[in-house]
């Protein structure tokens, strides 16, 4: 038997090694266990050696870009089953094509290969690394069990030529974007470059004589990680030597072919300066990564704060210089982030950045963050600061392609390690006493003693000799192999039931179709084995099930008419094993939009259809796939159409209008909590081109860990392409069921409460029928007493769950910060993307509650109040007539502003836009939150310019590529230059004779002004004026350097973004070219100040708090 803490034998890793990932793009699978693991010594392991990473291997090469969702193309997968059939590879440098939308009568060439055959993707080189598979989670009264899939998905590209869609109509390898369903890249953010608008005369309070200043920058610039020059080509991403490298390339992307990638962010945040007593950098990891960012630390007693600061003329007018306005900065490198060093918790990089993380002890960023870097000592000093306390806990996110895979430990029948009175894990900052007999839990401070199988000795250190062979003494983030305690019953099986909408409207929208055709070609990517099973159901005012079991017959429908009291017939036939009935439901799809094609009712009873759908599933569990195109009209849970009657509460003054974000009545709230009890998670794709109540639906997947995905107004033309994207990444992704999350913290702070898609039977717990990559929740925190100065606060998340293929796991992440009684620690320590991501979270969670004048006061008082209290008591002094922003949250005042203007707190906007819009942030990640608000926008109307000189110069770089080490430096630079640098969100900066392309990871606007060239019309859109841009709109490629490049860009965003974004064509003098205008935030608008007004607001309003 393996020893206790020893990874377990025969089981693969759960993260596929990515040098693996990267050879074979196209042979990513997920929710597939692996077909072996190695074995972990455990105890006995000799020590590794000097100069080596722990376990005996090195932390894995990164070749392409991040993981990602539904660009279509590939997309990661579980590890294989044992007893699966062998794959067969294909080549390293093959691209993997990604369909942009259903072929008109042909299947789309899959999302993702399989996955290669034993042998063929090498395992980690003698870790115990264990790879994740997706999760289930327990039935109610069970403790769930967990799956997941850690393995990342490698994106790849493939070039078209001739008259190519990016849309539906036809499917083009050329089209196809390699996606990364992880937090986007840094590249992802927009980077507005020169100026704002030149600033409108404003009064100012307190005039000044001081003239326009920025003070410094504390500490240097971030150490970025790039091409080092003298050092052989990575062998994971880098060309051969003597041979140039492939046009694109640069040491952190993957061979392409016809699209070159960009690694670095245009919305760069900035990172940490160095601390002055930095100890020596740690070892490099294997890559041409030599040097670890330089972190931010604190400065030498006596140095002020870094801060900056501006002036207000004397002239009784308020003018700020636009270079002075705190703008994002560019950040082109990658950053390699090791979580703890010397013993002391490193501050991680922006959220929005594209950084590599080595766990040395804390957790990486990606599982969870917090919002200040350093926890104040008492409540009152958290109070003064003004910020809040939270973390933002994302579980099962995607790792970088070059980070180590989570180690996965088995403990045997006894389970892991715990403490006996707070039931926290063992984790690298329990510290062991007694010669290790005992321990004292870092949670809360009790002493117990070690499982005698678990005792070994204590170094000259005070460590356990045997620390740094066990994940668990020496990794922030471990998956445990859960005991027969930790569940009542067998684990589920991996169950998708599809619910479809036939009603006369759905199926004259082509919305019906579309759901078929997506449903259709995704079903090839379930998980594939016995434990996988599917049932099918459509609804208009009654409900129609299918017996998938009949053997060589046609499937048979059964319908139940009363949808009051509704039922299901013949349960045991409704769901069965996808492999047996797999040819019984492709050919139903086929023909379900031509059965209904005549229907002509109207009424849709949407909550009898999930209900039926939930009696078919009790007994299982799992994932139901509801696709609902009008307001439900009759039945269990109708509604009626609110958005009439909001009007005239809007008109008058908005008093009541936050009700109609209200669920109607509590009738589907009840369904959920029984629907979340029994662990079937219900995720809604609403296909609709009218009001249907988002407020009352989403109750549903909010309660149950789905979500909702939009498309309205839906048109058949342009986004059949969407949904098959969206669904195929829904049931690809990385996830598990059944699952039960619990944060634990150090003595002295508690959870105060829990926030995101989720249900709450306790208050210590939160249960998720699903979990999966892209869920986040919102943790709040508060003090029960005073912290011990000088001493470390730990947090620790633990999610227990299950696999698709009924692996239980307990994949258990722990952060220890230090503690601090100095305010001005913690404005130098605090973490903008989180506090900023919290801030809007919780304005999500106001708005169905409160009237939006007051939950948009309340944005601006919380940017005010965290400002006020650096002025007042860390800033140094100076004229009243400054401005004085502290460095780490100088952007606080532009994303507020932001968060002001977008659809959830804008006064004017459809009520179901602002529901979908809160349903949206609720679970978002962090890295997505900011390029939400505050979007990207580049020019397209110059792309010609750049195209030839792109090429002549990566030719060059490529010729001395291995020679001098700055023309790597160049190549990265080029390689940004794929999409071209954001500009600022004002209207200034937009040409009558300009073509701009805006995208906030969710809708994509093209822009073209009204004097814009014709040819270059013709060669992006295929029209000859503005007057011809088409309602529904389809990009194509067309035979010239220009429309290869705009399609290079849009699917580059679509990678970045992990979504298939919505392209719209907007002009003046249309209802788009309002839409585009509404997102540029620094303008002045009706609802609200133009950026340099804000500042003068804010800065009006901090004086007064000061006088």
């Amino acid at each position: 038997m393996a020893a206790p803490g020893g990874p377990r034998p025969g089981n693969f890793p759960p993260n596929y090694n990515p040098n693996s990932i990267a050879n074979n793009m196209q042979n990513l699978q997920i929710n597939q266990p692996n077909q072996q693991q190695p074995n972990n010594v455990g105890g006995s392991a000799p020590r590794p050696p000097p100069n080596t990473t722990p376990f005996g291997q090195q932390a894995p090469a990164f070749a392409g870009s991040r993981p990602g969702p539904p660009p279509p193309g590939v997309f990661p997968r579980a590890p294989v089953p044992p007893n699966a059939p062998a794959q067969t590879t294909l080549p390293p440098n093959m691209g993997s094509t990604r369909p942009t939308g259903p072929p008109p009568g042909s299947q789309p060439p899959p999302f993702a290969s399989r996955p290669p055959p034993p042998g063929a993707m090498p395992s980690s080189v003698g870790g115990p690394v264990a790879p994740s598979p997706p999760a289930l989670g327990p039935r109610p009264g069970s403790y769930p069990s967990s799956p997941l899939t850690s393995a990342p998905s490698t994106p790849s590209h493939a070039s078209a030529s001739g008259s190519i869609s990016n849309g539906p109509p036809t499917f083009a390898p050329g089209m196809t974007q390699g996606g990364s369903p992880f937090p986007p890249a840094m590249g992802s953010m927009p980077r507005p470059l020169g100026g704002p608008p030149q600033p409108p005369a404003m009064l100012s309070s307190r005039p000044s004589s001081q003239p326009l200043q920025m003070r410094p920058t504390f500490g240097g610039p971030p150490t970025a990680v790039s091409s080092a020059s003298g050092q052989p080509a990575p062998p994971f991403s880098g060309p051969p030597h003597n041979m140039m490298p492939p046009l694109g390339s640069s040491p952190f992307s993957a061979p392409n072919t016809g699209m070159h990638q960009s690694m670095s962010s245009p919305y760069g945040m900035q990172t940490w300066p160095a601390q002055p007593q930095q100890v020596a950098p740690p070892p490099p990891i294997p890559g041409p990564m030599q040097q670890p960012p330089r972190m931010f630390g604190m400065p030498p007693g006596g140095q002020s704060l870094p801060n900056q600061s501006m002036a207000l003329n004397q002239a009784g007018q308020s003018k700020i210089d636009p270079n002075q306005i705190p703008r994002l900065s560019p950040s082109a490198s990658v950053i390699v982030h090791e979580t703890r060093q010397g013993n002391q918790a490193n501050p991680p990089p922006p959220a929005t950045s594209d950084y590599i993380v080595k766990d040395t002890g804390n957790c990486s960023p990606r599982y969870m963050r917090c919002t200040i870097n350093q926890v104040p000592l008492t409540v009152d000093l958290l109070s003064t600061s003004g910020m809040q306390l939270s973390l933002l806990v994302q579980p099962l996110a995607l790792a970088h392609p070059s980070e180590e895979p989570i180690h996965v430990v088995d403990f045997g029948e006894s389970g892991p390690v715990r403490c006996s009175r707070c039931k926290g894990y063992i984790n690298p900052f329990v510290k062991f006493i007694d010669q290790g007999r005992r321990f004292i839990c870092n949670l809360c401070g009790f002493t117990d003693e070690t499982p005698r199988d678990y005792h070994c000795n204590l170094g000259p250190d005070g460590r356990r000799r045997d620390a740094d062979e066990r994940p668990e003494l020496c990794r922030g983030t471990v998956e445990f192999v859960a005991s027969k305690e930790y569940m009542v019953r067998d684990p589920m099986p991996a169950v998708f039931f599809f619910l479809i909408d036939v009603s006369m409207n759905a199926t004259q929208t082509g919305a019906t179709a579309a759901a078929c055709s997506a449903i259709r070609q995704v079903i090839a990517d379930l998980p594939k084995g016995p434990r996988t099973m599917v049932g099918i159901a459509t609804f208009d005012s009654t409900i129609h099930f299918y017996n998938l079991k009949r053997a060589s017959q046609q499937p048979l429908m059964l319908i139940v008419p009363d949808v009051q009291d509704v039922y299901t017939p013949l349960e045991s036939d409704v769901i069965v094993q996808f492999s047996e009935c797999r040819e019984h439901l492709e050919m139903l799809l086929d023909n379900i939009p031509s059965m209904f094609e005549s229907n002509r009712i109207a009424d849709s009873a949407l909550g009898a259809a999930v209900k039926a759908a939930f009696l078919a599933m009790k007994s299982t569990g799992g994932k139901l796939l509801v696709f609902q195109s009008v307001l439900p009209s009759t039945g269990l849970g109708s509604l009626s159409a609110r958005e009439a009657e909001g009007r005239s509460n809007m008109s008058a003054g908005e008093k009541e209008a936050h009700k109609l974000l209200q669920p109607a009545d509590k009738t589907l709230k009840t369904m959920a909590i029984e629907l979340a009890e029994y662990q079937v998670c219900v995720d809604l794709f609403i296909t609709s081109q009218m009001y249907v109540d988002i407020a009352s639906l989403s109750v549903i997947p909010r309660t149950t860990g789905g979500q909702v995905y939009y498309y309205y107004p839906f048109s058949a033309r342009s986004d059949p392409a969407k949904l098959y994207n969206d669904l195929r990444w829904n049931v690809t992704r990385p996830q598990g069921f059944e699952a039960v999350m619990r944060v634990r913290c150090s003595q002295g702070i508690q959870v105060q409460e829990y926030s995101g898609n989720f249900c709450k039977r306790i208050p210590t717990d939160v249960d998720l029928p699903a979990i999966d990559c892209d869920k986040t929740i919102m943790v709040s925190l508060k003090h029960d007493d005073k912290l011990q100065e000088g001493s470390e606060c730990a947090f620790q998340c633990a999610l227990l769950y299950t696999t698709v293929y009924g692996q239980r796991r307990i994949r258990v992440s722990t952060l220890s910060l230090p503690c601090t009684n100095m305010l001005s620690n913690l404005f130098r320590s605090a973490d903008l993307d989180t506090q900023f991501a919290c801030i809007t979270k919780q304005a999500a969670i106001e708005i169905p509650s409160a009237p939006l004048a007051q939950v948009r006061d309340q944005a601006t008082n919380v940017c005010i109040n965290i400002l006020y209290s650096y002025r007042k008591f860390c800033a140094t002094v100076s004229s009243a007539g400054q401005l004085i922003l502290p460095e780490a949250l100088k952007m606080l005042p532009l994303y507020t502003l932001a968060l002001l203007k977008c659809t959830g707190l804008r006064p004017d906007g459809r009520i179901d836009d602002r529901s979908v819009w809160i349903n949206y942030v609720s679970p978002l990640p962090t890295p997505l939150v900011i390029p939400l608000v505050y979007p990207r926008m580049i020019a397209l109307h110059d792309l010609n310019e750049k195209v030839w000189r792109f090429r002549d110069i990566h030719i060059f770089i490529g010729f001395m590529y291995f020679l001098v080490s700055f023309f790597m430096l160049i190549s990265q630079e080029l390689d940004d230059s794929i999409i071209p640098a954001p500009i600022p969100l004002s209207s200034e900066h937009i040409s009558i004779d300009g073509i701009y392309l805006l995208e906030n990871g969710v809708d994509c606007l093209i822009y073209v002004g009204e004097n814009v060239q014709p040819n270059i019309l013709q060669q992006m859109f295929g029209i000859s004026s503005v007057e011809e841009i088409p309602n529904q709109f389809v990009l194509q490629q067309y035979e010239n350097p220009l429309s290869k490049k705009l399609n290079d860009i849009v699917n580059e965003i679509r990678r970045q973004r992990c979504s298939y974004l919505r392209l719209r064509l907007c002009k003046k003098g249309d209802p788009s070219g309002m839409t585009f205008f509404s997102y540029l935030v620094e303008d002045k608008m009706a609802n609200g100040f133009s950026y340099v007004e804000y500042l003068i607001h804010i800065h009006r309003q901090i004086q007064s708090k000061m006088a």
